[in-house]
Order: C-alpha cells, then structure tokens, then sequence
C-alpha cells in the first residue's frame, strides 16, 4: 500500500499517514462486527464500539517503530467521548498524553502541531457520553518511514487475541476487582470501599478507596487533583496543597478532618466515577496491556494488575524483569504455567521486603491456587483465602 500524502497547509506538516491497517488492541469490543481494526481501515462507513462495562477504555495501535507524531484525527461515531486522552509509549505499558481534553463533543478532532514520539499510540476514553464509545476513524501523521505492513509488535494483532482477552471480558474485569478487594479491604464488594480511609502502618501514609489509594505514594494525589478538575468545588478540594507536601512520605500534616471529608465525598458519583477512572488509568490498564504483550490470559493479567496496585506500575516492570531471569512469557516461547511460577516467586520476594506486606497469602492462597489447579482463565466459581479469611465468587 503506498502510503497516504497530505495536502501542505499553513499548520500541517506534509507529513505520512502511519495508522492504515496496523494492528489494534482494543480494552474491550462489543461485538465481532465492530472491532478495532476498523477504526484504522479507512472506511468511515465501519467503527469500533466499545463494551459498556463502567471505567476506561481504549484503543492502541501498533505504529511498527518508534514513530513521531506530529497531528492525529479522530473521528467519533454516536457514541463519543466527553474526556479522553490521546497518547504514545514506547513499550506499550508507560504513557505519555499529546493531547487530553475535558470536553469532548463528538465529531472528528483534528489535532494538530503535536509533539511526541512512540511505537504505540492509544486513544484513552474516561467519560463516555453514551454507553460505549464509537471510534469511526482514527488517523496518525509524522514523518515516517511507515513499518512494513508485515512488522508487528509481540503480542498484538488485529483484534484482541483469544488468549490475551481475558480481563477487556466485563465479568472477568469485575472478578479482578472482587479479587483485589478482598485483599485491600477484606470484602469482594468493592463499590461499597469508595469511603474507607485508614492508616495500616505501612508507611505510606492513609490508604483509601477502592485500590487503596495512598497519600504518601501519589496515586490518592492523583485522585483529588482529577477530582477538583472535575468538580472544583468539592469538599477534598481545599487538601490538595497538604496531599502535596505530605506525598513521600506517612506525615499527616494539614490532613486534620481528612478522613471524615473523604466519607463525605464517597456519596458523590462524580468522586465515585472519579475513583474508578484512576484506578483505570494508573493500575487496571497498564497492567493488562503489559500482561496482554506478554501473551497470558486473565488469570496472569489479574496477577499483574494485583502486583502493579501494591507496588505500582514501576514496581510491577521490576517483578517482571525478576522472572524473566528463571522464565520465558508466552509470546516469547515460553511455558505459560512456568512463565506464571516464575512471576508469582518475584512478587512473593518483593513482598517480602516490606514488613507491612510479609503477609503474603494474597498470592499464595489466592493466585497460586488458581495457578495449581490450571485456571488460566479464572473460571468461576472460585475460592480463595486472604489473610485467613475465606471468599468465594
């Protein structure tokens, strides 16, 4: 295919189309008729649609090579979004934002004069104005070369691969975070968490929310800051210059009454949506889009996601290079029974360096007896214990 040209205009560089017909990995798609590859076949008549579970979703496409990227169109079906981010990564976990916007209102947007550069670029959707979101056309411009239309990144193809669709599955993506909850707040009822704050001792400060927010290690700042973007009025809103100066560190200094006012923001949806989006966005997604490169299926991409909301993403890459010294991960030829093994020792050993986390039977008495029995799947029903207590699912 020869690649598409341009036209030169006073603020568009002549610069080459570099989406047609690259591989796409989606988070979600709601039916086989509509699934990601068609937001890249040029046809406006086709459209990807995403599933409608709540929280973020998105849409990546493998550039081939690390590409600049100087404009990006997209173009929105019915159903668009309200808030997304357009962004690039260079190994298809960490991601930078070229573009991000809180007011979204359908269309094509034709962004142009961008600055970044990466092999995967992905469209973030995080307030959906419908019950999905509908990407009609999605078009990416630099300089090029354009990849070979054969070269392909590990792990990606042209819908989500059976094997690696585990988690983009609603009541799977829901089991993961029954899973999660029944260690950080001993209930797999999770939507009734958005008010729990306490401090555990572990030297990160309060812990709260759905994942357990810290304020001593960003991700509760994160939550507030969003928050007050999203609603600037909020009773949070006068703590974020304390949640700054405290971030590091377990100091509660300026956070008198901070609790109680976290309670009272947890009956607000917006504070709610709010909890879930980050969440997305900072844990649940990198995470399955690292485990889903590596070709495992829900089970290892919930263990990834376990292992990125305790240690963060940073830590997650680290417990993964740790096993990748005894094992190999699927799409590189591995065993993925071993490659698993391998990856629940490293995360075992890295627990193990926190007194506060030397409790680890939220692997060995959870996801190793998934492991052992062969659920690769997380099939249901499922048992499991977390520090000696008993959940079912």
């Amino acid at each position: 295919m020869v690649p598409l040209v341009i036209s030169v205009t006073a603020d568009a560089a002549p610069d080459l189309l570099l989406t047609r017909d690259r591989p796409v990995l989606a988070s979600s798609t709601k039916t086989a008729g509509v699934a990601g590859r068609f937001a890249v076949d040029g046809d406006m008549t086709t459209t990807w649609l995403s599933g409608s579970p709540a929280g973020s979703q998105w849409l990546r496409v493998d550039l081939g090579r690390s590409q600049r990227i100087t404009r990006v169109r997209v173009g929105w079906g019915p159903e668009f979004a309200r808030s997304y981010a357009v962004q690039v990564s260079d190994d298809g976990a960490s991601w930078t934002d070229l573009y991000r916007t809180g007011g979204g209102d359908g269309g094509t947007d034709d962004l142009k004069k961008l600055s970044g550069a990466g092999r995967y670029l992905r469209v973030l959707g995080t307030q959906r104005d419908g019950t999905g979101y509908a990407l009609r056309d999605l078009r990416a411009y630099g300089p090029g070369p354009v990849a070979p239309a054969t070269e392909s990144a590990p792990g990606t193809s042209l819908a989500v691969p059976a094997a690696a669709a585990g988690l983009a599955q609603a009541a799977k993506k829901e089991l993961a975070f029954k899973l999660v909850s029944s260690a950080e707040n001993s209930t797999v009822a999770w939507r009734k968490q958005f008010g729990y704050i306490e401090d555990i001792g572990d030297g990160r400060g309060y812990t709260a929310g759905i994942v357990g927010f810290c304020s001593g290690t960003s991700d509760m700042l994160a939550v507030v800051t969003e928050y007050t973007r999203r609603k600037p009025k909020n009773v949070l809103a006068r703590y974020l210059p304390a949640l700054r100066t405290v971030d590091g560190s377990d100091s509660h200094a300026g956070l008198s009454g901070y609790p109680a006012a976290w309670r009272t923001a947890a009956a607000d949806p917006v504070f709610q949506k709010t909890q879930e989006d980050e969440r997305d966005r900072m844990y649940f997604d990198p995470a399955v889009t690292m485990a889903s490169t590596d070709g495992v299926r829900a089970l290892g991409q919930f263990a990834y996601y376990d292992a990125a909301v305790m240690h963060g993403v940073s830590g997650l890459r680290g417990i993964r290079s740790a096993a990748l010294r005894k094992a190999k991960p699927p799409k590189q030829g591995g065993d993925e029974i071993k490659w698993l093994s391998a990856f629940l020792d490293a995360r075992v050993a890295e627990m193990k360096k926190e007194e506060a986390h030397s409790d680890v039977s939220r692997v060995t008495t959870a996801q190793r007896v998934f492991l052992k029995a062969g659920n690769l799947d997380l099939n249901t029903p499922l048992s499991w214990r977390v520090y000696g207590d008993l959940f079912r699912a």
